[in-house]
Order: C-alpha cells, then structure tokens, then sequence
C-alpha cells in the first residue's frame, strides 16, 4: 500500500514508567529544541537526522512542561495530552492507563441499532454535565452520543472547530479522567460514545506549527482555512492516525465522525487511516467510521467507512419544509420532489450531476446498503449557520415537521437528533467563539459578511444584528432550558419521540442489517413513496406528503400502518395521502 513505512514511537510525552517520561517534537525547522519542565532549567533535545527531537527525562503524570523554539519561543506540545490552562499555557503529562474503567468488558454496539444523539459538551456544562443526561436518553431510546469536537481551542466558549492541540480535551470541559468517567458511565447504560474530529485544518490562534515544522502544511493547495496539511509527509500521517487511536483505544470511543474531509487533499490518507484503527482495535469490538464528505463518495461507503452524514437528505428536506431556497439550498428547491424521491430511493442526490454553479459531485449510491447513510432534520451545522440559529420547530407547519419526524425515526437510514430536538426545544444554537483582539473583530465581520449574498441582509444595519459570535450571551442564549421539557408543547415532542424510537426498536432494527433500497416513486408535489427490502426479506413502505394538498396513494400496502403522523380516523379516504402526513407500512417476507 501506498505510503507504507516502518512505524516508530508518536508524538508527545509518553510516560516510561511511573518515574520517567520520553518528550519527543518533530521540529524539522528548529536549529535547537530544549525541554522546560518550568524548574529553571532547561533541557537541550537532541535531534535525528529526521528532525525529530527526543529526550527521556525523571519525571511523572502531572509535569507540566513546554518547548523551547530556537531559545526565543515557547510554545506547547502540538500532541499534549491535557493542557495546565488553555492553549498557550504549559502542557501536562497524562498517565494514560491511570483510569480504572468500570465496564471494561464493553464491545460497542452494531451500526444498524444506532441512533445518535448530537450534543455540544459545553453547552451542556461539561463532562459531568452530559454525563447527568444519559439515562434519560437512554429510556427515549437514543443507543448513541456523539460530542461535538472536544480538542483543545483557544478560550472556553467554542463549537470545537478552532481546536488546535488535538490530543488534548478541552480543558473547561473538564479532566482526561473525568471525560473517561463520562464514556465510562455511558457504556454502563449501553450507550455507544462517538466523537467528532477535525482532520482538516487548525483552529487560527494557538497552532505554531507553521513556525518549526512548516513540513506540516502545503502551500500549493488551499483550503477554506488556509494551506492545505500536507498528509504526503510520514510525520503528519502518522500525527492524525495516532490521534484517532488514543481516542479510541485510551478512551474508548466507540467510533470517530470525521469532519469535512473534502478538504483533505490526500484522499488515500483516509485509506490508510480506517485500515489503521480496524487492525488495532481488539477482535470482536464495534467501532465505527463515520464521514462528512461533501464529494459524497459512495465508493468509501464500500469499504472502510461504516457511513456518511446525509446533507443531501437534510437539504432536500429542508427546502420543503421551509420554503428556503438562498445559498446552498438553491440547489435543492428546483425540481425538489424528484430529488426528494431520489434521496428516498438511493441516498445520495449528488451521484454525478451538477449543481447550481456547474460543478459535479457525487458517485452513485443506490446499491449501498441503507445504514451507510445518517440522516438528521437538523444538527449543529444546519442549525448553526443560520443567521438567528433558529430551529425547525420555529420555521415550519408542525404537522408537516411531525411527518418528516416519522420519516427520520423510521426510515432505514441511521437516524441522528440534535440536542434539545427530542422535546422541541425553541432556544437557538448559535455559532460562538471566545477569541479576543483583532481576531474577534475578525470573526464577528467575517460571521456577518457570510450572509451579505442573501436578500434579508443586504443591508449592512440588518446584518449588525447577527449575534456578536465572541458575546458571551450568544453562548448563554444557545444553552437548551432542559427545564422546561415538562411544559405540556414540549412533553408532546418527547413522548412522540420515545414512541416513535420504541417502534424503530422493536420493529425495524432487527430486521435492519442487510437493508437496501427497493426504489421510489413521486405521488404529486412534495409527496413521495419509497419502499425497502429489509434484512429478513420484509418490506418497509415510507409514504410522504409535505404538501398542502392530499394527494393519490398509488400501491400502497394493504395492511394497517405500522405508524401514521397524523391521526386519520375521521375523514381520510384510503386511495389518498392527506396533506403533511407520513406513513410507514411494514410488510413480512412471503
């Protein structure tokens, strides 16, 4: 295989024994590299021909230590473990078996139970702040969390996507330990625990790579957060690969989400990188690979990859929905029914078309099985970029939402959430940051410029009112008010949920591995029908009216629904699909 070579010790601080620890920095641009263990005295490394600098040294878990550049720069380890601070504070040596796991014996879960749950840890007050919800996610019927992206970033409020020290959990979240703790418990309530990496770049304040190791980035190709990683270089394969393994060896992730890789260049970089963690994790273990990849390559989905995120279904929807046709959902709202039908009855839309600017994307799809795709109303992306963070629950007919909800929960597809969806939480999820100085100014016009191509904010005053990203009321006023779940609109939302989770459960998750698309055909405007031949050889019939209108219902089973969205015992006929209704018919094998 490409790029094979011989492995040798990783990045970082990696204790030896109790007493001693081996501090190793590939510096390939430092003339001189010393240890500072903040005693007074620093330590030279010495160098290889390679540029790494490597030094084992009396100490144990709990030094704190920097790197001195060139006897003019400190900066932290790039692969610390734990941070003193923040992102320019000392770095920390982590014991990484120091944890003592309760639920050792845990294997994970198959792909085909999952539904996931996306939550952003610090909105939710830390490890110890998710770690109280997990029981009552558990009872909903949710099998899976996944954290938003935990590697340290500069200040304490931040979606994850400026993370820069990527080894090390953010320090306002809370401890190694107490995150371990936090998976840990999970397990115990037969919670699968996924994480959300970026592998794609470096967060604009805190990474000094550039300044010693400028190996690590290329800049001949450009990515939307400046030069390209440059993963054709060993040292920076071997930086990411590693980093996912010590997520889920030493903590025990049960599988990674990997974000926008897009925009990683080196497409057989991901290759590599599943082959890695499938040969170290131990037999029997079900850890799982999940992509966001706008290219929406199917052939990955073949192989090493367990899924995709499903923007393409979530668009579609969407527009819909909502009736929203500016920016990227312009290239959904035309010809959506038949888009719709395609999303139903293959999974990809993009399978090589073109969209609205005459780009191509995509591989054909259909022959894929239905668990390769995750499916999702609305998630941090979705609900974040939005000008305001408004929620689905305050953009659309409630019928219409409740219909799609069927369709999200009792489809073949891997359904995810979106913290506070369950119960309809109204607060919004906005998009945050904590930089300060020029940098916030930065990202506070930057945020506000995005949105200058879209009619309602053409005027420069109307964009002033967009949420200061770096204000910590845009944090606070994205925090969901768990309190009010009991309110009887809310209570509703959570008891639909959890019926509809419980039928998912019983019904189609044991006939579900093996699932694949059977086709689907158009009904009228927005209304579409599409069938699938489960595991077992049974059938499962989705029917979807988004429309304002009833509309023919051709060929559906005969058999009662397995779930209806609306109540239709007075009025429906049984040859039509009332307006904003789904249905779901479940047929056993002949």
């Amino acid at each position: 295989m490409q790029h094979q070579r011989a492995r040798t010790q990783g990045h970082g601080a990696s204790p030896i024994d109790s007493t001693h620890t081996r501090f190793r920095l590939w510096a390939p641009d430092a003339k001189r590299v010393d240890l500072d263990l903040l005693d007074g005295t620093p330590r030279e490394m010495p160098r290889d021909a390679s540029g790494w600098y490597s030094l084992d040294v009396e100490c144990g878990a709990g030094t704190r230590y920097r790197f001195r550049i060139d006897d003019e720069l400190n900066v932290p380890d790039p692969a610390s473990r734990a941070q003193a601070e923040d992102v320019h504070s000392p770095s920390v040596v982590i014991d990484p078996d120091a944890y003592e796991w309760q639920h050792p014996d845990w294997r994970g879960r198959p792909w085909h139970e999952a539904v996931v749950y996306e939550l952003h840890v610090g909105l939710l007050g830390g490890f110890a702040g998710v770690e109280r919800q997990l029981a009552r996610l558990a009872e909903l019927g949710v099998t899976a969390i996944e954290l938003m992206p935990l590697a340290e970033f500069p200040g304490d409020r931040n979606w994850g996507y400026d993370g820069v020290l990527l080894y090390a959990p953010e320090c306002s979240y809370g401890t190694p330990e107490q995150l371990k703790h936090l998976i840990d418990t999970a397990h115990g309530l037969g919670l699968m625990v996924l994480l959300d990496v970026v592998y794609n770049h470096f967060g604009p304040d805190g990474n000094y790579l550039g300044r010693y190791a400028r190996p690590f980035f290329r800049h001949d190709q450009q990515t939307p957060w400046g030069d390209a990683i440059d993963f054709r270089q060993g040292e920076v394969r071997d930086f990411f690969i590693d980093n996912a393994l010590m997520w889920l060896t030493e903590y025990r992730f049960d599988g990674l989400r990997l974000d926008a890789v897009h925009a990683i260049p080196d497409r057989s970089f991901l290759t590599e990188l599943a082959e890695r963690v499938h040969e170290a994790v131990e037999p029997g273990r079900h850890v799982h690979l999940v992509l966001e990849n706008e290219d929406n390559r199917a052939s990955l989905l073949a192989g090493p990859f367990t899924a995709q995120w499903n923007d393409d279904g979530h668009n579609v929807l969407h527009t819909l929905l909502t009736g929203e046709q500016q920016g990227y959902y312009g290239d959904y709202h035309q010809d959506a029914t038949a888009k719709l039908a395609r999303f139903l009855g293959e999974g990809f839309i993009y399978q090589g078309q073109q969209n609205r600017r005459g780009h191509t994307r995509g591989e054909p799809s259909g022959h894929l099985p239905t668990t390769a795709f995750v499916l999702f109303l609305q998630n941090h992306d979705q609900t974040g970029n939005r000008a305001f963070g408004e929620r689905l629950v305050s953009l659309t007919d409630p019928n219409a939402l409740r219909a799609a909800t069927a369709v999200l929960l009792l489809s073949p597809m891997i359904p995810l959430l979106f913290m506070g969806e369950e119960w309809g939480a109204r607060q919004p999820f906005l998009f945050f940051t904590s930089h300060h100085g020029e940098l916030a100014e930065a990202v506070r016009e930057g945020r506000r410029g995005e949105f200058a191509e879209f009619a309602e904010f053409a005027d420069e005053k109307v964009r002033e009112q967009i949420p200061d990203p770096n204000a910590l009321t845009t944090f606070e006023n994205s925090r969901p008010d768990f309190g009010a779940m009991g309110e009887a609109e809310h209570a509703d939302w959570q008891q639909r949920y959890r019926e509809l989770l419980a039928l998912r459960h019983t019904h189609i998750v044991p006939r579900l591995q093996g699932a694949t698309f059977a086709g689907a055909t158009v009904l009228g405007e927005a209304a579409v029908q599409a069938r699938y031949r489960l595991g077992d050889g049974s059938m499962l019939t989705l029917a979807l009216n988004l429309s304002e209108k009833a509309v023919p219902a051709r060929d559906l089973p005969s058999t009662e629904p397995l779930h209806s969205s609306r109540d239709e015992s007075a009025g429906a006929r049984p040859d039509e699909l009332p307006a904003r209704t789904a249905r779901v018919y479940l047929e056993d094998a002949e």
